[in-house]
């Protein structure tokens, strides 16, 4: 436990000092967000402990790379997790499992087993949330900041587009946040732009 606290320290720090100031939505609380739900998704569809654990630090890991990189930023992730896992106790097999969980957080998604799935929901389970409009506005902040060119007209078709193709893998999600997200995506659609 001690380790994986170890180690958790280390990641948030890395994003804290690491990460561009201009990053809104993908930051530490964003990662300790994503780690905390895709716990609860984990246990929601009857995981083990030894693949709660996997998932957790899949999930702390996920958008490591970011300090590295925007564009393919989760390659960047496993590379950072298979350079520093070791470390923390965690084979290699162990690491191609995780890694397989970080990528599938690549948009779009494709997840290929549960695991997968449950980092998948827990990254944009947000949506499904009262907090997924506030959310979405950090979300553009940071896009703008990287895009200066990127008006709210545009934004406004990007997250209505990514609304209607985007769907829950888990029961869990999809009967606990996919509601939510409908009616979220009807209200984002009834803003005339």
């Amino acid at each position: 436990m001690q380790n994986k606290l170890a180690m958790q320290n280390f990641v948030l720090g890395l994003l804290n000092n690491k990460l561009s100031k201009f990053y809104y939505y993908h930051n530490a609380p964003h990662t300790m967000y994503v780690v905390n739900k895709a716990i609860e998704i984990a246990e929601h569809e009857k995981c083990t402990a030894e693949e709660i654990d996997l998932i957790s630090v899949a999930a702390l890991w996920h958008d490591a790379g970011y300090i590295n990189t925007y564009a393919g930023h989760e390659e960047e992730s496993c590379m950072l997790a298979k350079k520093y896992l070791p470390e923390y106790g965690y084979s290699f097999k162990a690491i191609e499992t995780i890694c397989g969980m970080i990528m599938a957080t690549k948009i779009p998604q494709s997840p290929k087993n549960l695991l997968e799935q449950i980092i998948a929901d827990a990254d944009l389970e947000y949506l499904g949330t009262p907090a997924a409009g506030k959310t979405a506005t950090e979300l553009y902040k940071e896009l703008k900041y990287i895009n200066p060119l990127l008006t709210k007209a545009q934004w406004h078709k990007i997250q209505i587009k990514f609304l209607q193709q985007h769907h829950y893998f888990t029961n869990y999600c999809k009967t606990k946040r996919e509601p939510s997200k409908q009616a979220y995506l009807k209200k984002i659609k009834a803003v005339k732009k």
